[in-house]
């Protein structure tokens, strides 16, 4: 079964010689097409489906932007890769936006795509009799995308909430895709978080078992006890203030793909992508589509209750967040400027 590793993985080994270019790229607005990039943290997962879909449907052509995507397997490698200025955006988790404050530094979401983090925890089969419930993480290896990464983030706080310190089980860095799959497979983990396709494959075959779901708002508020506000595009702050004209470009193409999600059915989406995204299990990756589809709004603004709610999870097991809790302006983490102002239809 091939969900899109095998250009995945050549994308990510070619990012690295594309972005060489990146920094004489920017985005500047004017005569001719603005030109931006943006890194995606796992082009291929159905989490992060709206950047490639928004390209395969025209909407970033339309608004006269070149916009051109690059892919990293984690999220906290995305995040890097803006801090030092090769890329203008991000499609990646929000909470990396509260982080990064802490850190002096200034990236806020500008288009948030997710309500939830459409994440699964997936235990192996032949730990299930074992592993019921995060209050048996202690002693086990647990696979996250990357330190630091969201995926990283989550399973902390689950563990902390029931009663498991951080101390108490292994991180294991497990990717995504056929990494992942591999690590349950072999035994490199015991359970893990991960996202669709790569959580549709592993239910299929039977290797693994759902422990916690998080695709869905009612598994959320029951797994952190609210909203947690997940896929954005998220970008620097200055330059976002600089260039206002491309930013709400950017968030009119992708507004408007939320919208076409929501008036179509998931085998029209995954027609839509790239073959190779389904590769020879098309049935397998309209399931992975329809199962977590129900993460995305349809308007790209924040929620309400969402900012606060993703601040109390880091702040429970971050240090960086934890110390500096009081201190974190969630007004400069996100914006609804840009969302709000894209035409109605």
């Amino acid at each position: 079964m091939k969900f899109r590793t095998t250009l995945a993985l050549a994308l990510a080994a070619a990012s690295t010689v594309a972005l060489a270019g990146c920094r004489s790229s920017n985005a500047a607005d004017g005569s001719g097409n603005p030109t931006v990039w943006i890194m995606v943290g796992g082009i291929d997962k159905v989490i992060y489906l709206p950047a490639k879909l928004t390209e395969q449907l025209g909407y970033f052509g339309e608004q006269g932007l070149d916009v051109r995507l690059q892919t990293e397997p984690a999220g906290a490698q995305a995040e890097n890769v803006l801090i030092s200025g090769d890329v203008q955006g991000v499609i990646g988790f929000y909470d990396h936006t509260v982080d990064l404050q802490t850190k002096g530094k200034c990236v806020e979401s500008v288009v948030q795509l997710a309500d939830v983090p459409g994440e699964v925890e997936l235990v192996a089969t032949r730990k299930a009799a074992t592993i019921r419930s995060p209050r048996d993480f202690a002693g086990k290896k647990l696979g996250v995308t990357s330190p630091g990464s969201s995926t990283d983030f989550l399973t902390r706080y689950l563990a902390t909430k029931n009663g498991v310190s951080t101390k108490d089980y292994t991180t294991v860095k497990a990717g995504a895709g056929q990494t992942f799959i591999a690590a349950i497979e072999n035994g490199g983990i015991d359970a893990g978080m991960t996202t669709d396709p790569t959580a549709a494959r592993l239910l299929s075959t039977g290797k693994a078992k759902i422990l916690v779901d998080m695709r869905t708002e009612q598994g959320t508020r029951a797994a952190l006890g609210g909203l947690y506000p997940s896929s954005s595009l998220y970008m620097d702050c200055a330059w976002v203030d600089a260039h206002k004209p491309t930013v709400q470009k950017l968030a009119n193409a992708f507004v408007k793909t939320l919208r076409w999600i929501k008036a179509h059915e998931p085998a029209k989406i995954a027609d839509t992508m790239p073959a190779d995204y389904a590769g020879d299990h098309k049935e397998l990756y309209v399931k992975a589509i329809g199962d977590t589809i129900g993460m995305f709004n349809a308007d790209g603004v924040m929620p309400d209750e969402g900012p606060r709610n993703v601040l109390e999870v880091l702040s429970q097991f971050n240090p960086n967040v934890k110390d500096r809790k009081d201190s974190v302006d969630l007004s400069k983490t996100y914006t609804t400027e840009f969302a709000r102002a894209v035409p109605q239809g």
